[in-house]
This record gives C-alpha cells, sequence and structure tokens, in this order.
C-alpha cells in the first residue's frame, strides 16, 4: 500500500514535464539570401536554425498545449541587402493558420508581408529577447510577431481572448521607440507597420473587427461541418459589420481590415460561389465596397469557378 501511493505521484511528476514543455508554435523559418553573392553562405544556414529554434523553444504562454495544440505559422525572411559585415537588410513575410472543427480543412489567419526586417547578426551568436527591453532587432520583429500569431488565434477562439497577447506585442513596440531600426514608430511611412497593425487592433473603435474574428471562426467557419447554412449566414452577418466600420473610415489606410482580407479574400470566394443567388449578390456587393481592389476575385462568386474549402463545407 505505502510502494502504490508513493509509485504513483512520482510517475506523475515525471511525467508532467514532458507535457508542460510543448511550446505554443510549430513554426517554419526559412532565409531566402539568394541577392546576397560573394559571402560566407554557412551563416544563413546557421541564422535560419537559430531562429527555428528561438520560435519554436520559447515559451510564449503559461498554457500548456498538446502535440497537436500547436500554432501552424511560416515566417520567410529575404535578405535583400548585406549593408555591412553583421547587418542585413530585407523583408519578413508571416504566415499562420488555424484548424476549422470536425473538418480537415484549415484556414488562414494571417498573411503579412512587413518590408522593414532590418538586423544584426553575428554566427552563433546567442539570440537574446526580453520583454522589458529592445535588445535586438531581430528578436523584437520575431517575438512581436509571435504574440500578433498568438492574438488572432486565441480571439478566434474565444471573445476578445488574444487581448493578453496584442498587449505584449504593443509592449515590444512600446520597447523600440528609440530603435533605430524601422517599422516601429507611428510616423514611418503611410501607416501600415508594426505600430499600426497593434494601435489598430486594440483601439476600441476597431474593436467590432476584433468581434468579426471570433463570430466569422467560432460561429462561422466552426459551424460549417454540420451546419452549413448557418456557419455561412453567420460569416455573411460579419461582413456588415465589416462594411459598417469601413463607412466610418477610422483613418485613411485602415490597416487591420487590409490584414483581414489578406488572410480572407479566396476564402470568401469559395465559401460563397456555392450559396444562394440572393446572398451573392449580397455579399459580392459588400465585398467589392469594402476591399474593391479584390473585385475581380470577388466578381467570380457569381459565376461559375469559385472552389469550397476542403472540409469546411462537407458532411
Amino acid at each position: 500500500m505505502f510502494t502504490r501511493k508513493v509509485f504513483i505521484p512520482i510517475f506523475l511528476f515525471i511525467l508532467i514535464p514532458l507535457v508542460s514543455f510543448q511550446q505554443e508554435l510549430r513554426c517554419n523559418i526559412q532565409i531566402n539570401s539568394q541577392k546576397i553573392q560573394g559571402t560566407n553562405r554557412q551563416v544563413f544556414q546557421t541564422l535560419q536554425t537559430a531562429l527555428y529554434e528561438f520560435m519554436n523553444n520559447t515559451s510564449w504562454t503559461n498554457h500548456l498545449y498538446g502535440q497537436d495544440e500547436r500554432i501552424e505559422c511560416n515566417m520567410m525572411i529575404t535578405i535583400n541587402e548585406q549593408i555591412g559585415s553583421d547587418e542585413f537588410k530585407g523583408s519578413i513575410q508571416i504566415q499562420s493558420r488555424r484548424p476549422i472543427f470536425g473538418s480537415s480543412y484549415n484556414t488562414t489567419m494571417l498573411n503579412i508581408v512587413d518590408n522593414n526586417m532590418n538586423f544584426r547578426y553575428i554566427e552563433f551568436d546567442q539570440l537574446e529577447f526580453s520583454d522589458s527591453r529592445h535588445i535586438s532587432n531581430l528578436t523584437s520583429v520575431l517575438a512581436y510577431y509571435a504574440y500578433i500569431i498568438l492574438g488572432f488565434d486565441y480571439d478566434s477562439f474565444s471573445y476578445l481572448g488574444g487581448t493578453e497577447y496584442f498587449q505584449k506585442a504593443e509592449k515590444i513596440v512600446n520597447n523600440a521607440q528609440n530603435a533605430v531600426e524601422r517599422g516601429w514608430k507611428a510616423y514611418e511611412g503611410n501607416r501600415k507597420n508594426r505600430y499600426w497593425l497593434i494601435e489598430n487592433v486594440l483601439n476600441a473603435k476597431y474593436r467590432p473587427l476584433r468581434e468579426v474574428y471570433y463570430k466569422y471562426h467560432r460561429t462561422g467557419l466552426d459551424r460549417m461541418s454540420d451546419k452549413l447554412v448557418e456557419g455561412r449566414t453567420e460569416i455573411a452577418e460579419t461582413l456588415t459589420s465589416i462594411q459598417r466600420v469601413h463607412r466610418e473610415k477610422l483613418d485613411p489606410y485602415m490597416y487591420y481590415l487590409q490584414i483581414f482580407f489578406d488572410a480572407k479574400s479566396e476564402e470568401l470566394v469559395n465559401i460563397f460561389s456555392e450559396s444562394f443567388p440572393a446572398e451573392k449578390t449580397r455579399v459580392v456587393n459588400i465585398l467589392n465596397e469594402v476591399d474593391n481592389a479584390n473585385a475581380n476575385k470577388y466578381n467570380r462568386i457569381t459565376q461559375d469557378g469559385g472552389s469550397r474549402p476542403q472540409g469546411a463545407q462537407t458532411r
């Protein structure tokens, strides 16, 4: 009896670390350095490995994730210029996905291209990050987007569920206000950078868009495997919320709105191409108003040619 009581707690103590050390992200990192000639090519492979370990071995939340719960994401860093022996300039593309309940379909959550990717890296140097100060532009950018990925993912599962992670991203922006690298400040460019993304997300005026992320995914896509019409109708209703935000013209660029359509435009075509004629017409009219840059794409909804998201509208 005594042996059994002692053995079980020890057994659990051994198992718990195996579960708790599952990190949140399953992040594929790629470095494209084709434009850089006449340099040590191995440094870019070393950098890719270091960034992979940084993204996938860091605990970004206090939550426990199972192996199949980790968030799938990709980061592609394209190096366009080597400014010095250890300084590089380029861009980073961030993509993340979310599984849809009752299907094999994964919806794109983010598809962002950030052209302000300037950083220093010396081969084999340890990557350092602090949430209280700006140490390295490289790790600050990656940590910022790690929290952006988490924030959007959590917002899609619970109402305003990503707030904690968006606030962490905001803190990284605040820490970087004295950084020499671009992308962190309000006055740079056309209000489409890291500063303005998090400003929009946490701005109360844009809250209807955060509500859209929850309704679109949780009461829309997640219902479509067994309640196709109801789920699709819910998504159509989220578009009216987007239309109201668009008409208020909260700022000239509305970067947050662009982020949504960069991820969802093709999916929206696929969802509504098999809808009812009246719903098709209504949806196309709204989409052409709020995202006119993709009007040719949305006009496919009323034509033959849309293909459904695999698994999301079946059963």
